[in-house]
């Protein structure tokens, strides 16, 4: 019996650790499985042919505008809860996460990194933590709401269910308001400690009148940034769709983006695509052909950050090979002779 409880014991801890990771793995699996059992690998193939220099160029360049926005995001943010970091800095941690995003499962370990890595060299971990989640957050609360704008504005398949989109939504962000402000008043417990750290984030430090702006602001370019990339990779992949129309299916696609249950990226983003462009009459694998050659482009435009990684790495092993420098021995005492009349 006791074997067997220990047995159960290392399993829930195993399912714990691993169980999340597991589940991102085999959604995003699954969901190319099914595309290729639906629209072979023609579309994937059409989309990794379809990569030009120009294209690559422009992503480059794009990617790089978008992602200093985004560091100046975080930058005001962390200043906004007392910690601060330099522009180029973030700019490098930046790229790293935002490649370890693009290759690992998940699509949001390299956030991790980029918060680790800051709280550490900070000297205040939660805060580090907090600065990076707080950004994040911000950055995807703007583009839901240039989403919605956008839905809104132009006919999209997602048009006639947004209405009970938008309600489910608004009705999830009242009850977690309601939660946090319920708990921020009661006692010392570990969840009123962090309600009222949230409570302080907002009213001192993302809500302040002089940091919002910025955040919006940079947000807006970021959103605006990607987007343009998406509506490149669809126009290099031939799509001939009215601008109107492919900006509202790309909107469609990037929301799916930030749901975690992918490999990279890969999955839902692809599953989204299909869906989009085969509900607008387009064709389900122009819309996969589309996303393929949007991911390759922005794998092209973040290998800066795989740059940065392997120097990061080089500069570590030559720390710890380097011999440690040894004090010369200081000079023995001169011995005095003491001599006798």
């Amino acid at each position: 019996m006791a074997g067997l409880h220990s047995l159960a014991l290392g399993f829930g801890r195993a399912v714990s650790r691993f169980g999340p990771l597991l589940l991102r793995l085999a959604a995003g699996v699954t969901v190319l499985w099914f595309l290729f059992r639906l629209l072979g690998a023609a579309p994937f193939r059409a989309g990794l042919s379809a990569v030009t220099w120009q294209a690559v160029v422009v992503a480059v360049t794009l990617t790089a505008l978008t992602t200093a926005c985004s560091a100046w995001r975080w930058r005001v943010v962390a200043r906004a809860l007392g910690i601060d970091i330099g522009l180029p800095r973030a700019i490098g941690a930046y790229y790293r996460s935002l490649f370890l995003n693009s290759v690992l499962i998940g699509g949001a370990l390299g956030d991790v990194h980029r918060a680790v890595t800051h709280g550490r060299r900070a000297g205040d971990m939660a805060r580090g933590l907090r600065a990076v989640a707080w950004e994040r957050l911000c950055g995807q609360i703007i583009q839901a709401v240039v989403t919605v704008v956008v839905l809104l504005t132009v006919p999209s398949p997602v048009r006639p269910a947004l209405p009970y989109i938008l309600a489910g939504l608004a009705g999830v962000a009242a009850c977690a308001a309601l939660v946090v402000m319920r708990a921020a008043r009661r006692g010392r417990s570990r969840l009123a400690r962090a309600a009222r750290a949230v409570s302080d984030d907002l009213r001192h430090g993302v809500l302040a009148k002089d940091v919002w702006p910025r955040l919006a602001l940079a947000s807006m370019l970021v959103v605006a940034g990607h987007t343009a990339t998406f509506v490149i990779a669809a126009r290099v992949a031939g799509s001939t769709a009215p601008l109107g129309e492919l900006l509202a299916l790309l909107m469609v696609v990037q929301t799916a983006t930030v749901i975690p249950l992918s490999i990279g990226g890969w999955g839902l983003r692809e599953g989204a695509a299909a869906w989009a462009f085969g509900a607008a009459g387009l064709g389900a694998a122009s819309g996969v052909t589309i996303a393929v050659l949007y991911a390759v482009l922005m794998l092209a435009a973040v290998s800066p950050g795989a740059g940065l990684l392997l120097i990061d790495v080089v500069r570590r092993r030559r720390d710890q090979k380097q011999p440690v420098e040894s004090k010369p021995p200081s000079p023995a005492p001169l011995a005095l002779e003491v001599t006798r009349d």
